[in-house]
């Protein structure tokens, strides 16, 4: 996949939560989790709330790696 959320993770471990603590204090949904979990694309709005909950931008949590 040409998206990573390694960033995320570390984050999140800096920051000493887990990814269920991201999913209340952001509003998003288990399922938008799950796709992070497989690199998958989610929405601006959930990058949004993401990036709100955790007073950080989007290149903080997600990485976008080039096709070879």
């Amino acid at each position: 996949m040409p998206v990573s959320y390694d960033r995320l993770w570390k984050l999140l471990i800096d920051k000493k939560m887990t990814r269920t603590d991201l999913k209340i204090n952001s509003g998003i949904s288990f399922n938008v989790l799950a796709k992070m979990g497989r690199n998958e694309f989610i929405s601006m709005e959930s990058l949004y709330k993401i990036c709100m909950a955790l007073d950080c931008g989007p290149s903080d949590i997600v990485e976008f790696k080039k096709i070879n």
